[in-house]
């Protein structure tokens, strides 16, 4: 089974207008909301692929209603914890030549329901795998995927993507996979990278920490993954972008779909790459039959 946590979930309040004046009034071309957070987005578009997954985390309020309503009826499983709080409302905003987002405020988490949380990790077993995804509610500690993975049975495959202090904390505690892009692995070893070849070696480090595989997102300009066997290098392949949101998500659901057929490290690499890419190009998560119209394009090389 596939387990995804989600410690402060979303809602996503999506905005596009022509140009954003600051200190004027604003009118929308579009608008409109939908539930967010990392390890929920990996949920749907592995259920968009028929491949089943139990998503874990905190909700609260009305907002959190919300989401545990489109999850439900979305046909994921779940094991949230309701919490007092409400959850966050954040704003994606587009215009014409940028996007930007505002991250609203996290909801405080009580001991007593990180208690009840750290209970649903328990019904994960071994062999099953378990995505540790998005950032860090301020009120836990940051150490909290650190405290995860160390009461895990054995043999649980843990994707960890997240960035900062958390990344840094859990990262030793040997995850199958890390995904950063260019600016969080910046970020992590506090460098500029101007080369390739230096991103490659950064990537190294990483699996030196403790990461089996690393895939360093690059945006338009593709990927990059370096694990066991080698170093590979990804295209993007044709099509405009409509949203970047949820795509790195996207690419992990795409991993993840590869490791359920038991697919080698660069087949899986190329279903990542056709998953984030069709949802970049797409109004929502990708679905199967536009992710795999994409994998005949993508181009994976050993570098």
């Amino acid at each position: 089974m596939i387990y995804t946590v989600t410690l402060n979930p979303a809602i996503d309040y999506y905005i596009e207008m022509e140009n954003f004046i600051q200190g004027d009034l604003n009118h929308l071309k579009n608008g409109y909301t939908l539930p967010g957070g990392k390890g929920i987005n990996v949920s749907k578009v592995l259920k968009n692929f028929k491949v089943p997954s139990t998503a874990l985390g905190f909700v609260g309020g009305f907002t959190g209603e919300y989401i545990k309503k489109n999850v439900f009826e979305y046909g994921i499983d779940e094991k949230f914890i309701n919490i007092q709080g409400n959850t966050r409302i954040n704003i994606k905003m587009k215009t014409k030549d940028k996007e930007s987002e505002i991250a609203g405020v996290s909801p405080n988490i009580s001991k007593i329901e990180y208690g009840d949380f750290l209970k649903t990790i328990k019904f994960i077993g071994e062999n099953d795998v378990l995505v540790l995804s998005g950032s860090v509610p301020s009120s836990l500690n940051k150490d909290i995927y650190k405290k995860i993975i160390d009461i895990l049975p054995e043999n649980v495959q843990v994707i960890l993507d997240t960035r900062g202090e958390p990344l840094h904390l859990a990262i030793g505690k040997k995850v199958f996979l890390v995904k950063p892009n260019r600016d969080e692995i910046e970020e992590f070893f506090q460098e500029k990278y101007n080369t390739e070849e230096e991103l490659i070696e950064a990537g190294k480090k990483l699996r030196e920490l403790g990461a089996a595989n690393v895939i360093i997102s690059l945006g338009k300009n593709g990927s990059i993954l370096i694990s066991q066997e080698g170093v590979f290098r990804g295209n993007v392949p044709a099509g405009s972008l409509i949203s970047s949101v949820g795509a790195g998500d996207s690419m992990v659901s795409g991993f993840l779909y590869g490791l359920h057929l038991n697919k080698s490290i660069v087949e899986t690499y190329k279903y990542a790459i056709a998953s984030g890419s069709s949802t970049a190009f797409s109004k929502g998560l990708t679905t199967f039959e536009n992710m795999n119209n994409l994998l005949n394009d993508i181009e994976v090389t050993k570098i």
